[in-house]
């Protein structure tokens, strides 16, 4: 078996940093984190997948690579050209380790990419654990605000490390409501769940756990209402640091008026829109549940949480909570020890 290069080209054009050394350090830190070696270079070494920071506007020829990642640190349109794997845009400097990252997860655990639908959008990333199963599944909506340049690679981490555990993982990406509309998104969501049914015999559809952050959260609980009656349910359901309450979140401009520019208008004005959405205004849910928070996210998320444990927890519902030490993405990361935590809840009650 020829060994996987573990060298990491990254071309970009004259100019596009501000301050070279700065996105070299960030590079090198960012290689390192995951054993790989590489950096910024005039020209790639190869002709494997390769990053390119092209600059807003440019194009990029893809001809002499297996594939590209393009990087744009500012706000573009998706370049969705032949040979382009992934477009990560809008993510600023920090675009680079997205990329880094996502280069990693695809050389080293490569998953199989099922479509949904006919929009490049409407496709999940399945990866299997090894041997023949029935695994059960781990369905894992990714968050960002609702907004585009945020994509499924968020959960790259934690998808990884679920297969590692037993676990086949169903990484959803959707068209996002600031491109395509709140009822695209919500269609999106619920067809690439409903997909599950039509996937491999390896997959036990009878324990299925969904896990949204952040904003994934409240797309995860919606799902488990929407979805008590139909033939394919979750057997639980989890927020992670999930916006759970959209009429507050609109209130308080969490992401700088991200619930109002998602759906389309403020609370006073769709008041119908925010409640078929918003799972506190579902309560009951009637599907298991958990709601996890780190303590030192966001104080207004944790706050939203604790709010929709407390509603949750005085209805029908079984629902538990778990809070613990950390930032906003540490309950979506492997290392963290919440995350031990929230490992440890979803085996119990999945074994259940």
């Amino acid at each position: 078996m020829t060994d996987i290069s573990k060298n990491i080209d990254i071309v970009a054009a004259p100019g596009v940093f501000a301050d070279l050394r700065t996105a070299e350090e960030l590079v090198a830190r960012a290689l390192a984190a995951r054993g790989l070696t590489g950096g910024i270079v005039q020209s790639p070494t190869g002709s494997g997948e390769v990053i390119v920071v092209p600059g807003a506007g440019s194009t990029v020829d893809t001809a002499s690579y297996s594939n590209v990642v393009r990087v744009d640190l500012g706000q573009c349109p998706p370049d969705r050209s032949d040979g382009i794997r992934t477009h990560i845009r809008a993510r600023g400097l920090d675009g680079l380790r997205f990329a880094i990252d996502s280069v990693y997860f695809h050389r080293f655990h490569p998953g199989t990419i099922v479509e949904y639908g006919e929009h490049r959008e409407q496709r999940v990333e399945l990866r299997l654990p090894d041997g023949e199963g029935p695994f059960p599944v781990a369905v894992l909506i990714h968050g960002g605000y609702w907004r585009s340049r945020w994509e499924f690679d968020l959960m790259d981490a934690m998808a990884v490390d679920l297969t590692a555990r037993g676990y086949a993982t169903w990484n959803i990406e959707y068209r996002r409501p600031d491109e395509h509309g709140w009822d695209t998104m919500t269609s999106d969501v619920a067809a690439a769940f409903a997909a599950l049914a039509s996937g491999p015999d390896a997959l036990d559809l009878s324990r299925i756990v969904v896990l949204g952050h952040s904003a994934g959260g409240q797309l995860a609980l919606r799902l488990a209402a929407d979805t008590v009656d139909a033939a394919v349910t979750p057997a639980l359901a989890v927020s992670l640091a999930g916006v759970l309450d959209l009429k507050l979140g609109d209130e308080r401009w969490l992401g700088e008026g991200a619930v109002s520019n998602a759906i389309g208008a403020r609370y006073a004005d769709a008041r119908g829109a925010y409640d078929a959405s918003s799972p506190i205004a579902r309560l009951p849910l009637d599907v298991p549940h958990l709601v996890v928070c780190a303590v030192s996210d966001d104080p207004n998320l944790l706050e939203i949480s604790r709010e929709y444990y407390a509603a949750a927890a005085a209805g029908s519902d079984d629902v538990e909570s778990i809070e613990g030490p950390g930032g906003h993405f540490h309950v979506i990361d492997p290392g963290s020890e919440i995350w031990r935590d929230i490992v440890e809840a979803v085996e119990k009650a999945l074994a259940s």
